[in-house]
């Protein structure tokens, strides 16, 4: 695969040159030179700030923004969000402060809920925009029929990302049970290699074997979102919600070596040389795994396996969100800066430069070929045969503070999963009365 150079912001913030080609309207003063009703940029001299992580401030993102400011003449400076819970906590206390930026990328569905968004987001129902994504997507950004958000990119999914020529090596298939897997990484192990990498140093991803594994309890038990919801259904009393946690207590002899300090980016690295073959991550790590290997077609993705050989599905996230600063005192140039990040030629700007991390939620938009298999094909599969479902998160508002802490716990052999599923419960229990549900 030809490499791609991506430029990520580690710390601090940085000024990027950009323009874009859509028009604003509304009352914003142009700079010199320019006129807000479709002047050679309208936008010259005004600088947007932005706050999202890594995964958000890729190549692709950049190479929409220089177009935009090209095109429009606004500049964009960003400040990288630090990731996970720390991350949470500090845009929790500037929404609560009011120290928002002009506008900024961070997750949907119970994590939007969280924020209790009107006191800083912008309601963009009245957005035309907003008729361009499908109705997941919406249903995951709307509250109280306030519609606050806009995709950053493609939806992507909690999964296993693996490292294909490892499976050509040892006559491997794509696991279809949970048996079969680790059946797979017994003969990994045989074979001197590493089977699954785990990074506990960077514990939001920990989650993700839990997180991803929900397809298998919803497909045992169709109503276990509205019941969780209401308090009738708990991770310690559904067998098959409970084995999402005991499911790391079979990994414990197949992780690497330096599994409690290994990061996100180290993960990245590992699964692109083959350093470890498998990996429960979020497939927006793909594009940053495919700058790490010397051919995209080494790289592939099974959803989670559970116990149906029939019924192997995928579990889906809907994309990283961009919200708009109610109170931002530049909410034209935004405005037209996202009229023109939607544009079929930014979309394929943005996915040709960075690749994609699942299928797109733009009604009509078809991804670029340039997109990797592990996309294109493997997700795509699942997409077609029906084989997803979304994740709990954009089905319930109620998520605890905890999963993080006790997923890595579990993953490291420092807890056990059961009582981690009765402590997510009680972690839940406080984020339900919170949220104003009764849960006994």
């Amino acid at each position: 695969m030809k490499k791609r150079l991506l430029s990520l912001i580690l710390a601090g913030t940085m000024i990027l040159g950009m323009s874009l080609t859509g028009c604003g309207s509304g009352s914003e003063v142009p700079a010199e030179g320019g006129d807000a009703s479709g002047g050679d940029r309208p936008y010259e001299g005004i600088t947007l700030k932005w706050w999202g992580g890594q995964a958000e401030n890729n190549a692709g993102t950049q190479a929409v923004m220089a177009a935009a400011t090209e095109k429009l003449g606004m500049e964009f400076e960003v400040e990288v969000n630090p990731g996970g819970s720390e991350g949470d906590n500090i845009l929790k206390t500037r929404m609560t402060s009011g120290d928002l930026p002009d506008f900024l990328a961070w997750n949907s569905g119970s994590k939007l809920h969280e924020l209790n968004p009107s006191r800083g987001f912008l309601d963009i129902s009245d957005w035309d925009l907003i008729e361009k994504f499908d109705e997941a997507f919406i249903n995951s950004v709307t509250i109280d029929d306030a519609i606050y958000g806009l995709p950053q990119s493609s939806t992507q999914a909690g999964a296993i990302i693996y490292y294909k020529p490892d499976y050509e090596e040892l006559g491997l298939e794509v696991p279809h049970t949970w048996d079969e897997f680790l059946a797979n990484c017994e003969a990994l192990k045989e074979a001197g290699k590493t089977p699954v990498y785990f990074t506990g140093g960077e514990t939001w991803a920990t989650q993700v074997l839990f997180l991803g594994d929900y397809y298998n309890v919803a497909a045992a038990n169709p109503t276990f979102a509205e019941d969780y919801t209401n308090g009738t259904a708990k991770y310690a009393d559904v067998a098959e919600a409970t084995r999402s946690w005991t499911k790391y207590e079979d990994l414990v002899d197949y992780l690497n070596a330096d599994k409690s300090a290994a990061t996100v980016t180290d993960g990245n690295m590992a699964i692109g040389t083959g350093e470890a073959t498998h990996w429960f991550i979020l497939t927006q790590q793909l594009p940053l795994i495919l700058e790490n290997t010397e051919n995209q077609e080494d790289i592939g993705v099974f959803g989670v396996p559970g116990d149906d050989p029939e019924n192997h599905g995928l579990t889906v996230w809907e994309p990283m969100t961009w919200y708009v600063n109610k109170d931002s005192e530049h909410i034209d140039a935004i405005k037209a800066f996202f009229e023109f990040y939607y544009s079929e030629e930014a979309l394929n700007l943005y996915f040709e430069t960075y690749g994609a991390n699942g299928p797109s939620c733009i009604i009509g938009y078809e991804l670029p070929e340039s997109v990797c298999d592990a996309v294109r094909v493997d997700m795509q599969q699942y997409f077609d045969d029906g084989k997803i479902t979304p994740a709990l998160e954009y089905q319930s508002p109620i998520k605890g503070t905890s999963c993080e802490q006790l997923t890595t716990s579990v993953g490291l052999g420092q807890m056990d999963g059961a009582e981690a599923a009765a402590t997510y419960d009680e972690d839940c229990k406080k984020s339900a009365v919170q949220l104003g549900y009764d849960w006994e």
